[in-house]
């Protein structure tokens, strides 16, 4: 008997057990749900930090090496401007159109279309002559520039050591650009055959600062430039000449697609004329058919010897068919009949 009580005692203790630890389980898990939801969202901002600062490290890197680059590529043009100042013309000239280039693209124009680079042309006399660029206006006008500007002097001006090499070296630019001014006039740019050019020639200084010293220090040379039809012009003046001429280009691409458009329209309103015409022509023709099927409707089962009544009369003497004509057109065949005496009553 005891042994009975004790094996009972240890399988009530072992249920009790069994329940207690599932309760156990169930109490824990259920107040560890919190801190579950906390610890997943935690770590979810973790791996979010995490990314937001590999994505801003990668940025950085980019924004890195992009100033980089653009400090190299700065370095650079310092580098080829000192040489080109300080070498011959040739090499001034070179870097000159260099930069016009850069200009050309950073304003929209397209070239080829809207603008030429080292067109050739015979003048009067026979010589080639080589326009750096000829940039294109619509209704097929052209503005030639020049680029090919000595600046020796004004490198010269710029590393003066005292006041009297400075003052010599600005009359000496000064001179040169008077010079370049005097020998593209006779150049004649803008009566070249072949370039319907506008009556003046634009000539480019590539450099702002030495634009801005010579017309600060000859006051006349703009309007002396502009009586041989040349203008003078730098970096920012040119780049708003050429924004103007790109919208020029915009606005003439915009009135030839509107006039596109008003020359497909009037076609397609042409088409869609035709077309009604067309449709009326058919309905004519159906009503004409309504009325054809009408009259021959009435004559096959209509009045006095209709056909649907006769063909039935020969039927009913006999006549062998597989086939039967509508009741609805045999009812009105007989409908339609008039007697003899009905008419000779009506009479």
């Amino acid at each position: 008997m005891s042994e009975q009580f004790e094996n009972l005692a240890n399988r009530i203790f072992d249920d009790k057990q069994s329940k207690f630890s599932a309760q156990s389980r169930e109490a824990l898990d259920i107040s560890m749900q919190p801190l579950r939801r906390d610890l997943n969202e935690f770590r979810q901002r973790v791996e979010q930090v995490y990314k937001n600062e590999n994505d801003q490290r990668g940025s950085l890197v980019g924004q890195i090496i992009e100033l980089r680059s653009q400090t190299e590529r700065i370095a650079n043009d310092a580098a080829k401007l000192a040489d080109a100042l300080r070498g011959d013309n040739k090499a001034q000239g070179n870097w000159g159109e260099m930069v016009l280039e850069r200009l050309l693209e950073d304003s929209g124009l397209s070239e080829g279309r809207e603008y030429s680079t080292q067109a050739s042309s015979r003048d009067s006399d026979g010589r080639l002559r080589y326009p750096d660029v000829v940039v294109h206006l619509p209704e097929g006008r052209d503005v030639v520039i020049d680029s090919k500007v000595t600046l020796t002097d004004y490198e010269r001006y710029y590393h003066a050591e005292d006041e009297l090499q400075r003052k010599t070296y600005l009359n000496q630019h000064l001179q040169s650009l008077r010079n370049h001014v005097r020998g593209l006039s006779l150049k004649e740019y803008q009566s070249l055959p072949g370039v319907n050019s506008l009556d003046f020639v634009l000539i480019f200084v590539p450099i702002e600062a030495a634009f801005i010293l010579a017309i600060d220090n000859d006051a006349d040379l703009i309007r002396d430039a502009y009586q041989r039809n040349i203008i003078i012009v730098s970096p920012s003046t040119l780049m708003v000449t050429l924004r103007t001429i790109k919208n020029l280009w915009r606005y003439a691409d915009q009135n030839s697609n509107a006039v596109d458009i008003a020359t497909k329209a009037g076609a397609l309103y042409d088409q869609f004329v035709l077309f009604v015409e067309a449709l009326e022509d058919v309905g004519k023709h159906l009503d004409k058919s309504r009325e054809a099927y009408k009259t021959a409707h009435k004559r096959l089962s209509s009045g006095n010897g209709n056909l649907v009544r006769r063909v039935e009369q020969v039927k009913q003497l006999g006549a062998k068919a597989k086939k039967s004509l509508p009741a609805s057109l045999v009812e009105s065949s007989q409908a339609n009949h008039q007697p003899p005496d009905a008419e000779n009553d009506d009479e």
